[in-house]
């Protein structure tokens, strides 16, 4: 006879335990204490079995009754109900302690670990901690959907940070990404959203751009009387044109100074693809004279405070504003305008320039192969633009007057 509410409520405690049935294996088990928990007894595979589903009245008997229903339904389906329990169990385990907040506290370790530079992680923390956390940090990663991730970003936007929640966006799909690769995500929902944000404003970053200016820079960053490798890295972004963070991670086993050639990879670039540096003989010089002071360690520009650390993301800032440039005038990203402008200038062709600078692909395929794609021009073009350079800075240097004392 089927169980009823009546009888369970009314059920008491005896000498031993015993068992109330409600047919198809379920039973509330009533034990001497008066505690009473929902069984189910079953056979798989030849063997007896039981399920534990709860303490009564906590599952009321209809909650018991639609889990021996499920229980049935696997039974059915050759699969172990007791089996499939515990991996349901182990599974929500895993998913609370893997929430938004975890993975990105996660993700920033690792990018600590490996020597991303203190102001910048502090600055994605905040950002995080400011306009993601409070919302979907307490959230399983694997479950938060584009409609969800966009609520997000859209109390941003609604704040007219339009440039901050591009950036949150970005940041986003990185954490998803990671998540994806260390199994506790299968998608990810900020990539859906592109072009479902407002497009910021785009501010170019400054730079000097006349042929003029950019020799005076020149002696100036040669006049620098600060640390000697401060001086060499403000040379080498000059040379190179790379974006000062790729510069301030650069190591030492990514240069092959013999091949004059520098090997950027794809996790330092920030279109994550490889990227090949051709270096012009100054270029090499100033590695050479550079790797007397800080080839011993892993970095080219390791940080004042730790070896295990790069130089801060301010240094080549704080050195140019040294020199008497504002932020208004010059910047260490303003390297990369300087270049891609003259170049154009100076009639180089501009997918050789756009490549030297590393800029997007649309074709992500294309790009993984086209990693050396105009290599030689870009070599050529890497020299002119290094002896452009030197011929800029000499142009306002003081003629040398033979014989003079």
């Amino acid at each position: 006879m089927a169980l009823t509410d009546v009888a369970i409520r009314t059920a008491k405690p005896r000498e031993k335990p015993y068992k109330l049935a409600d047919g198809g294996g379920l039973y509330l088990h009533v034990m001497t204490t008066g505690a009473r928990y929902w069984r189910m007894d079953y056979r798989f595979h030849e063997k007896r079995l039981t399920l534990a589903f709860g303490v009564y009245p906590e599952v009321t008997l209809a909650d018991a009754r639609e889990r021996r229903g499920r229980a049935r339904k696997l039974l059915d389906d050759g699969v172990d109900p007791g089996a499939q329990q515990k991996r349901d169990k182990l599974v929500a385990r895993v998913s609370a302690a893997n929430t938004f907040k975890d993975i990105g506290e996660e993700w920033l370790s690792k990018q600590r670990k490996e020597g991303r530079a203190e102001a910048t992680l502090n600055k994605t923390r905040w950002m995080l901690e400011k306009f993601a956390y409070p919302h979907i940090g307490a959230r399983p990663i694997a479950d938060i959907e584009p409609p969800e991730m966009l609520a997000v970003l859209q109390r941003v936007e609604q704040r007219s940070l339009f440039e901050t929640a591009t950036r949150l966006r970005s940041l986003s799909s990185r954490l998803f990404l990671y998540a994806i690769s260390t199994g506790r995500a299968k998608h990810d929902p900020s990539g859906a959203l592109r072009g479902a944000l407002t497009t910021p404003q785009v501010t170019h970053r400054a730079a000097i751009l006349t042929p003029r200016g950019v020799g005076a820079l020149m002696r100036a960053i040669d006049g620098y009387e600060g640390q000697v490798e401060t001086k060499l890295a403000l040379q080498l972004l000059a040379l190179t044109f790379v974006r000062p963070g790729e510069l301030r991670a650069a190591e030492w086993d990514e240069f092959d100074l013999n091949a004059s050639v520098w090997r950027i990879p794809a996790e330092k670039m920030k279109m994550r693809q490889p990227h090949i540096v051709p270096l012009a003989s100054q270029a090499v010089k100033i590695l050479q004279a550079l790797h007397r002071q800080t080839g011993h360690g892993r970095y080219l520009f390791p940080s004042t405070v730790s070896a295990k650390r790069t130089m801060s993301e301010n240094t080549i800032n704080h050195a140019l504003r040294r020199l008497g440039y504002s932020k208004e005038e010059m910047t260490g990203h303003g390297f990369r305008r300087t270049a891609s402008t003259l170049l154009n200038e100076l009639g180089f062709n501009r997918d050789w320039i756009e490549r030297q600078l590393a800029h997007g692909d649309a074709d992500e395929i294309r790009a993984i192969y086209n990693v050396a794609e105009y290599l030689p021009d870009r070599q050529r073009m890497m020299q002119v633009w290094a002896d452009y350079l030197d011929k800029l800075a000499a142009q306002g240097r003081p003629e040398r007057v033979v014989g003079a004392a």
